[in-house]
């Protein structure tokens, strides 16, 4: 494994200078899930919970936290995402909601932690919308999915690794 990009030679914690890194288009996705009741579930899926629409909810604060992912996490740059996608997906027969996200921008730095941000903040969005029903809820599998561009080149998850069933 490569050094610790983050940590100077007496180990402090810096934000990386990435001024010298080429611009390339930069993708990531990531994915969550947030496991629950079967009645839970169905109050989402035929919009009967009675604070909304909770899939739409959830998916606009997941584009808001991919958004204002560094002021959340210390060192991340702040980036001009040009894309930011959230998708909510009901799994009836495994009761859960898979969320899937995908942020994408012109620049010189990754952008996993914009889709690690948003797909979490998704997952806790929808589970605070839904405890008073379900607090027995449980938020799982919070992975990167893929990433492209810069010089690492593309990578994929292995596809067998829980969170797909």
């Amino acid at each position: 494994m490569s050094q610790l990009t983050h940590l100077d030679s007496q180990g402090h914690a810096h934000m990386v200078d990435v001024s010298e890194k080429d611009i390339t288009t930069r993708v990531a996705r990531a994915e969550a899930f947030v496991e629950m009741l079967p009645t839970t579930l169905a109050l989402i899926t035929h919009g009967k919970h009675k604070k909304g629409d909770v899939l739409a909810v959830a998916r606009i604060a997941g584009i808001q936290a991919a958004k204002k992912c560094s002021d959340l996490i210390p060192l991340c740059h702040p980036l001009m995402l040009s894309k930011v996608s959230v998708e909510l997906t009901p799994e009836l027969e495994l009761n859960r909601v898979r969320i899937d996200t995908m942020c994408k921008l012109n620049g010189r730095t990754g952008v996993e932690m914009e889709a690690l941000c948003a797909a979490s903040t998704a997952a806790l969005t929808l589970y605070d919308m839904c405890k008073a029903v379900d607090r027995g809820m449980t938020i799982t599998g919070l992975r990167v999915m893929e990433k492209q561009g810069g010089k690492s080149g593309h990578w994929v998850a292995d596809a067998s690794v829980v969170g797909n069933a």
